[in-house]
């Protein structure tokens, strides 16, 4: 799958809001480390690609992961048996980008860290991406940290999760 650099250019200030079907979460997007991840994910909250996709892995006390386009049409109840076809877990935007675990300086998998889902490829992130349940430091060196949850509240978000649970529009502040 040939390789995406996005266009868009992060400023370091872009905040993004993740409203879900428990609440919304806040995020601060670390432009300055991460800038492919970031301008990645803002080009597709600006093209509405996460609108209505479904959170469809949880591993209690690890990751709950979305951004599997799979999903959109899924009911929760199809994406919580697992009888989503194309399973879910497996869509992308069409491409992939290149990873940046090595070049961010603070790649750290933190409580509520967002950070870029991909297979066993290295080069293979794009669309998909989870929350920590807890540190995870042992994926620091393999997946892209992007983005911090910003307050307590929207880490209660992250963490009241479940799977099925529903994206309904991802925004983005302070984007030039």
């Amino acid at each position: 799958m040939a390789l995406y650099t996005p266009e868009y250019q992060p400023n370091g200030d872009e905040v993004a809001v993740i409203d879900t079907d428990k609440g919304s979460i806040r995020v601060k997007l670390a432009g300055k480390d991460a800038p492919i991840h970031v301008a990645n994910f803002i080009e597709l909250a600006r093209k509405g690609f996460y609108n209505g996709l479904k959170f469809h892995r949880l591993e209690p006390n690890f990751v709950i992961q979305g951004g599997c386009p799979n999903t959109r049409e899924a009911t929760k109840e199809q994406v919580r048996n697992g009888t989503v076809f194309p399973p879910a877990g497996t869509g992308n935007p069409g491409y992939s980008i290149q990873g940046e675990w090595t070049i961010n300086p603070n790649n750290y998998h933190k409580d509520g860290t967002l950070a870029m889902a991909r297979s066993q490829a290295p080069d293979s992130a794009g669309s998909q991406f989870y929350f920590c349940l807890g540190p995870q430091s042992f994926l620091d060196s393999n997946y892209t940290v992007f983005g911090d949850p910003v307050d307590e509240d929207s880490l209660k978000v992250i963490h009241s999760l479940a799977k099925g649970d529903e994206i309904l529009s991802v925004t983005i502040e302070s984007a030039d």
